[in-house]
Protein backbone atom coordinates (compact mmCIF):
# COMPACT_ATOMS: atom_id res chain seq x y z
CA UNK A 1 0.00 0.00 0.00
CA UNK A 2 3.10 2.35 0.95
CA UNK A 3 3.68 1.78 -3.09
CA UNK A 4 -0.21 2.85 -4.25
CA UNK A 5 -0.21 6.22 -1.97
CA UNK A 6 3.01 7.12 -1.93
CA UNK A 7 5.53 5.60 -4.78
CA UNK A 8 7.96 8.31 -4.62
CA UNK A 9 9.00 7.86 -1.24
CA UNK A 10 10.01 4.08 -0.56
CA UNK A 11 12.68 2.74 -3.08
CA UNK A 12 11.45 -0.23 -5.08
CA UNK A 13 14.13 -2.47 -3.95
CA UNK A 14 12.66 -2.24 -0.36
CA UNK A 15 10.43 -5.32 -1.64
CA UNK A 16 13.19 -7.00 -2.46
CA UNK A 17 13.66 -9.29 1.13
CA UNK A 18 9.84 -9.39 1.38
CA UNK A 19 9.61 -11.16 -1.98
CA UNK A 20 12.20 -13.76 -0.55
CA UNK A 21 10.94 -13.72 2.56
CA UNK A 22 7.30 -14.68 1.18
CA UNK A 23 9.14 -17.66 -1.17
CA UNK A 24 10.92 -19.02 1.27
CA UNK A 25 8.16 -19.29 4.22
CA UNK A 26 4.75 -19.24 2.20
CA UNK A 27 3.39 -22.00 0.86
CA UNK A 28 2.97 -22.23 -3.00
CA UNK A 29 -0.30 -20.48 -3.66
CA UNK A 30 0.22 -17.64 -0.93
CA UNK A 31 3.56 -16.94 -2.46
CA UNK A 32 1.55 -16.86 -6.61
CA UNK A 33 -0.87 -14.47 -4.73
CA UNK A 34 2.02 -11.78 -3.40
CA UNK A 35 3.97 -11.97 -6.65
CA UNK A 36 0.70 -11.29 -8.49
CA UNK A 37 0.06 -8.57 -5.68
CA UNK A 38 3.32 -6.86 -6.38
CA UNK A 39 2.89 -7.10 -9.94
CA UNK A 40 -0.24 -5.43 -9.58
CA UNK A 41 1.07 -2.52 -7.27
CA UNK A 42 4.22 -1.94 -9.35
CA UNK A 43 2.04 -1.55 -12.27
CA UNK A 44 -0.31 1.30 -10.74
CA UNK A 45 3.10 2.68 -9.59
CA UNK A 46 4.78 2.66 -12.50
CA UNK A 47 1.68 4.99 -14.19
CA UNK A 48 1.77 7.38 -11.38
CA UNK A 49 5.86 7.98 -11.47
CA UNK A 50 6.82 6.65 -14.71
CA UNK A 51 9.32 3.68 -15.51
CA UNK A 52 12.96 5.22 -15.23
CA UNK A 53 15.53 2.65 -15.95
CA UNK A 54 15.99 1.75 -12.20
CA UNK A 55 12.49 1.16 -11.58
CA UNK A 56 12.40 -0.78 -14.40
CA UNK A 57 15.69 -2.68 -13.54
CA UNK A 58 14.35 -3.19 -10.11
CA UNK A 59 11.10 -4.95 -11.58
CA UNK A 60 13.14 -6.62 -13.63
CA UNK A 61 15.28 -8.19 -10.63
CA UNK A 62 12.58 -8.72 -8.38
CA UNK A 63 10.80 -10.97 -11.35
CA UNK A 64 14.51 -12.83 -11.51
CA UNK A 65 13.91 -13.39 -8.21
CA UNK A 66 10.65 -14.47 -8.00
CA UNK A 67 11.19 -17.11 -11.07
CA UNK A 68 14.27 -18.25 -9.12
CA UNK A 69 12.17 -18.65 -5.89
CA UNK A 70 9.63 -20.74 -7.52
CA UNK A 71 10.99 -24.09 -7.68
CA UNK A 72 11.97 -24.36 -4.34
CA UNK A 73 8.77 -23.28 -3.06
CA UNK A 74 6.72 -25.53 -5.49
CA UNK A 75 9.25 -28.86 -3.96
CA UNK A 76 8.65 -27.40 -0.32
CA UNK A 77 5.18 -27.24 -1.02
CA UNK A 78 5.03 -30.62 -2.99
CA UNK A 79 6.18 -32.07 0.24
CA UNK A 80 3.74 -30.26 2.69
CA UNK A 81 6.53 -29.25 5.07
CA UNK A 82 6.59 -25.30 5.74
CA UNK A 83 9.53 -23.43 5.55
CA UNK A 84 12.99 -24.26 5.56
CA UNK A 85 11.82 -27.66 7.21
CA UNK A 86 12.07 -29.14 3.29
CA UNK A 87 15.57 -28.37 3.56
CA UNK A 88 16.56 -29.41 6.61
CA UNK A 89 14.93 -32.61 6.04
CA UNK A 90 17.00 -33.86 3.06
CA UNK A 91 19.79 -32.74 4.61
CA UNK A 92 19.12 -35.02 7.35
CA UNK A 93 18.45 -37.88 4.97
CA UNK A 94 21.77 -37.28 3.20
CA UNK A 95 23.40 -37.56 6.73
CA UNK A 96 21.64 -41.06 7.55
CA UNK A 97 22.95 -41.98 4.08
CA UNK A 98 26.26 -41.27 4.75
CA UNK A 99 26.25 -42.78 8.11
CA UNK A 100 25.19 -46.10 6.63
CA UNK A 101 28.79 -45.94 4.92
CA UNK A 102 30.10 -45.66 8.17
CA UNK A 103 32.11 -48.49 9.21
CA UNK A 104 32.41 -49.35 13.20
CA UNK A 105 35.21 -49.76 15.54
CA UNK A 106 36.52 -52.81 14.44
CA UNK A 107 38.48 -55.21 15.99
CA UNK A 108 42.19 -54.55 16.89
CA UNK A 109 44.57 -55.44 13.79
CA UNK A 110 41.56 -54.35 11.54
CA UNK A 111 40.99 -51.17 9.50
CA UNK A 112 38.20 -50.07 7.06
CA UNK A 113 37.95 -47.07 5.27
CA UNK A 114 34.87 -45.67 2.47
CA UNK A 115 35.30 -42.36 0.16
CA UNK A 116 32.32 -41.28 -2.01
CA UNK A 117 32.57 -38.69 -4.82
CA UNK A 118 29.46 -37.29 -5.91
CA UNK A 119 29.57 -36.50 -9.69
CA UNK A 120 30.22 -32.49 -10.12
CA UNK A 121 29.88 -32.06 -6.01
CA UNK A 122 26.25 -32.35 -5.72
CA UNK A 123 25.43 -33.31 -2.44
CA UNK A 124 23.73 -36.57 -3.32
CA UNK A 125 25.31 -39.61 -5.08
CA UNK A 126 24.24 -42.72 -6.76
CA UNK A 127 27.13 -44.53 -5.07
CA UNK A 128 26.85 -45.55 -1.56
CA UNK A 129 28.18 -48.31 0.74
CA UNK A 130 26.05 -49.74 3.90
CA UNK A 131 28.17 -51.28 6.64
CA UNK A 132 27.01 -53.65 9.42
CA UNK A 133 29.45 -55.62 12.56
CA UNK A 134 27.77 -57.80 13.88
CA UNK A 135 26.90 -57.69 17.90
CA UNK A 136 29.67 -60.11 18.44
CA UNK A 137 32.04 -58.03 16.67
CA UNK A 138 32.41 -61.40 15.04
CA UNK A 139 31.36 -60.23 11.17
CA UNK A 140 32.03 -57.45 8.92
CA UNK A 141 29.73 -56.71 6.24
CA UNK A 142 29.96 -53.97 3.48
CA UNK A 143 27.63 -53.55 0.10
CA UNK A 144 29.07 -51.04 -2.46
CA UNK A 145 26.02 -49.86 -4.97
CA UNK A 146 26.20 -48.09 -7.81
CA UNK A 147 22.17 -47.19 -8.67
CA UNK A 148 21.34 -46.00 -11.83
CA UNK A 149 21.95 -42.42 -12.07
CA UNK A 150 24.35 -39.77 -11.07
CA UNK A 151 24.25 -36.90 -8.09
CA UNK A 152 20.96 -35.84 -7.32
CA UNK A 153 18.73 -37.96 -9.63
CA UNK A 154 19.94 -40.92 -8.27
CA UNK A 155 20.11 -39.27 -4.83
CA UNK A 156 16.18 -40.37 -3.50
CA UNK A 157 16.67 -44.07 -4.95
CA UNK A 158 20.31 -44.13 -2.87
CA UNK A 159 18.28 -42.69 0.01
CA UNK A 160 15.56 -45.68 -0.06
CA UNK A 161 17.78 -48.90 -1.23
CA UNK A 162 20.29 -48.14 1.34
CA UNK A 163 17.66 -48.19 3.97
CA UNK A 164 16.52 -51.35 2.69
CA UNK A 165 20.15 -52.47 1.95
CA UNK A 166 21.06 -52.09 5.72
CA UNK A 167 17.89 -54.18 6.94
CA UNK A 168 19.42 -57.05 5.32
CA UNK A 169 22.79 -56.67 6.29
CA UNK A 170 23.04 -58.94 9.81
CA UNK A 171 19.79 -60.18 8.99
CA UNK A 172 19.76 -62.52 6.58
CA UNK A 173 22.46 -64.86 5.49
CA UNK A 174 25.46 -63.61 3.37
CA UNK A 175 24.59 -65.74 0.34
CA UNK A 176 20.77 -64.10 0.46
CA UNK A 177 21.81 -60.40 0.73
CA UNK A 178 22.23 -59.80 -3.00
CA UNK A 179 18.94 -61.79 -3.80
CA UNK A 180 16.48 -59.92 -1.81
CA UNK A 181 18.02 -56.60 -2.71
CA UNK A 182 17.23 -57.77 -6.38
CA UNK A 183 13.54 -58.48 -4.92
CA UNK A 184 13.26 -55.00 -3.47
CA UNK A 185 14.68 -53.14 -6.33
CA UNK A 186 12.33 -55.30 -8.73
CA UNK A 187 9.20 -54.61 -6.45
CA UNK A 188 9.78 -50.39 -6.77
CA UNK A 189 9.01 -49.80 -10.10
CA UNK A 190 11.23 -47.49 -10.80
CA UNK A 191 11.62 -46.18 -14.59
CA UNK A 192 15.90 -46.18 -13.86
CA UNK A 193 15.53 -49.54 -11.16
CA UNK A 194 18.61 -51.46 -11.60
CA UNK A 195 22.37 -50.97 -9.70
CA UNK A 196 25.29 -52.77 -9.94
CA UNK A 197 26.30 -53.90 -6.25
CA UNK A 198 29.50 -55.87 -4.18
CA UNK A 199 28.90 -57.60 -1.22
CA UNK A 200 31.70 -58.57 1.51
CA UNK A 201 31.22 -60.31 4.34
CA UNK A 202 34.39 -61.05 6.66
CA UNK A 203 34.85 -63.57 9.35
CA UNK A 204 37.22 -60.96 11.70
CA UNK A 205 38.58 -63.66 14.18
CA UNK A 206 40.01 -66.02 10.76
CA UNK A 207 39.97 -63.45 8.11
CA UNK A 208 37.98 -65.80 5.65
CA UNK A 209 35.94 -63.71 3.64
CA UNK A 210 33.35 -64.01 0.98
CA UNK A 211 32.58 -61.94 -1.77
CA UNK A 212 28.88 -61.63 -3.68
CA UNK A 213 28.92 -59.60 -7.34
CA UNK A 214 25.94 -58.43 -9.11
CA UNK A 215 27.04 -56.62 -12.25
CA UNK A 216 29.53 -54.93 -10.65
CA UNK A 217 33.58 -53.75 -11.26
CA UNK A 218 35.90 -56.62 -10.08
CA UNK A 219 37.82 -56.18 -6.40
CA UNK A 220 41.10 -56.91 -6.11
CA UNK A 221 43.34 -58.24 -3.29
CA UNK A 222 46.59 -57.66 -2.23
CA UNK A 223 48.73 -59.88 -0.77
CA UNK A 224 51.42 -59.11 1.70
CA UNK A 225 53.15 -62.76 0.96
CA UNK A 226 53.63 -62.16 -2.76
CA UNK A 227 54.27 -58.13 -2.38
CA UNK A 228 51.15 -58.17 -5.53
CA UNK A 229 47.48 -57.16 -6.45
CA UNK A 230 45.44 -59.20 -8.02
CA UNK A 231 41.74 -59.37 -9.06
CA UNK A 232 39.03 -61.20 -7.65
CA UNK A 233 37.47 -62.18 -10.84
CA UNK A 234 34.00 -64.81 -10.45
CA UNK A 235 31.01 -65.89 -12.28
CA UNK A 236 28.82 -62.78 -10.53
CA UNK A 237 25.55 -62.54 -11.35
CA UNK A 238 23.40 -59.89 -13.10
CA UNK A 239 22.52 -55.92 -11.69
CA UNK A 240 20.13 -55.75 -9.47
CA UNK A 241 16.41 -55.02 -10.41
CA UNK A 242 16.46 -56.50 -13.81
CA UNK A 243 15.69 -60.61 -13.55
CA UNK A 244 12.65 -61.52 -10.84
CA UNK A 245 14.49 -64.89 -10.58
CA UNK A 246 19.05 -64.42 -10.51
CA UNK A 247 21.96 -65.81 -8.80
CA UNK A 248 24.66 -64.48 -7.38
CA UNK A 249 27.53 -67.21 -7.10
CA UNK A 250 30.19 -65.58 -4.22
CA UNK A 251 34.07 -66.19 -4.66
CA UNK A 252 36.04 -66.92 -0.90
CA UNK A 253 39.12 -65.82 -0.24
CA UNK A 254 41.26 -65.29 3.03
CA UNK A 255 43.05 -62.08 4.23
CA UNK A 256 46.31 -62.65 6.06
CA UNK A 257 48.07 -59.89 8.01
CA UNK A 258 48.95 -57.33 5.99
CA UNK A 259 46.53 -58.06 2.89
CA UNK A 260 44.02 -55.70 1.38
CA UNK A 261 40.80 -55.58 -0.48
CA UNK A 262 39.39 -52.91 -2.18
CA UNK A 263 35.83 -52.16 -3.83
CA UNK A 264 35.18 -49.22 -5.95
CA UNK A 265 32.19 -48.00 -8.48
CA UNK A 266 32.69 -48.02 -12.47
CA UNK A 267 33.27 -44.04 -11.75
CA UNK A 268 36.74 -44.90 -10.41
CA UNK A 269 37.73 -46.59 -13.73
CA UNK A 270 35.56 -45.20 -16.33
CA UNK A 271 36.50 -42.56 -18.83
CA UNK A 272 34.54 -41.47 -22.39
CA UNK A 273 36.17 -42.68 -25.29
CA UNK A 274 38.61 -44.94 -22.94
CA UNK A 275 38.80 -48.61 -22.76
CA UNK A 276 37.89 -49.71 -19.21
CA UNK A 277 40.63 -52.23 -18.80
CA UNK A 278 42.92 -48.57 -18.90
CA UNK A 279 41.44 -47.61 -16.03
CA UNK A 280 41.67 -50.57 -14.16
CA UNK A 281 45.47 -50.73 -15.10
CA UNK A 282 45.23 -47.31 -13.98
CA UNK A 283 43.48 -47.74 -10.40
CA UNK A 284 46.22 -50.70 -9.70
CA UNK A 285 48.66 -48.45 -10.27
CA UNK A 286 47.41 -45.83 -8.40
CA UNK A 287 47.19 -48.97 -5.24
CA UNK A 288 50.62 -49.75 -5.96
CA UNK A 289 51.77 -46.55 -4.65
CA UNK A 290 49.62 -46.90 -1.38
CA UNK A 291 52.42 -49.40 -0.51
CA UNK A 292 55.18 -46.81 0.13
CA UNK A 293 52.72 -44.90 2.20
CA UNK A 294 50.38 -47.48 3.79
CA UNK A 295 46.73 -47.94 3.01
CA UNK A 296 45.42 -45.27 5.91
CA UNK A 297 43.86 -42.80 4.09
CA UNK A 298 44.25 -45.05 0.51
CA UNK A 299 40.12 -45.35 -0.10
CA UNK A 300 40.26 -41.40 -0.15
CA UNK A 301 43.45 -41.21 -2.45
CA UNK A 302 42.14 -43.33 -5.25
CA UNK A 303 38.68 -41.99 -5.07
CA UNK A 304 40.39 -38.74 -5.69
CA UNK A 305 42.86 -40.12 -8.50
CA UNK A 306 39.94 -41.22 -10.53
CA UNK A 307 40.12 -40.88 -14.41
CA UNK A 308 36.64 -39.52 -14.85
CA UNK A 309 36.98 -36.89 -11.77
CA UNK A 310 33.80 -34.75 -11.36
CA UNK A 311 31.77 -36.22 -14.69
CA UNK A 312 30.69 -39.24 -12.32
CA UNK A 313 29.64 -40.57 -9.11
CA UNK A 314 33.66 -42.16 -7.21
CA UNK A 315 33.52 -44.60 -4.64
CA UNK A 316 36.30 -46.50 -3.22
CA UNK A 317 35.90 -49.20 -0.15
CA UNK A 318 39.21 -50.25 1.06
CA UNK A 319 39.29 -53.10 4.21
CA UNK A 320 43.29 -54.07 5.24
CA UNK A 321 44.75 -55.96 8.14
CA UNK A 322 47.96 -54.95 9.94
Amino acid sequence: MVVVHSPIEVPWTFYSPLIVAAGLLLPQRWFLFTCLGYAVCMAYAGTIVGWSLFNLLAVLGHALTMALIFPGSRSRDRLGVPGNAADDMLVDLRERLLALGRFPELPPGWHAECAIHSAYGDKFSGDFAVTSLSADGQRLEVVLVDISGKGRRAGTRSLLFSGAVGGLLGQVEPERVLAAANSYLLRQGWAEGFASAVHLSVDLPSGDFTIGNAGHPVPFQFAAGSGRWSMLTSAGGPVLGILPIAEFPRRSGRLGRGDALVLYTDGVIEVRDHDLELGLDRLVGSAERLLVDGFAGGAQRLTEQAQAGETDDRAVVMVWRS
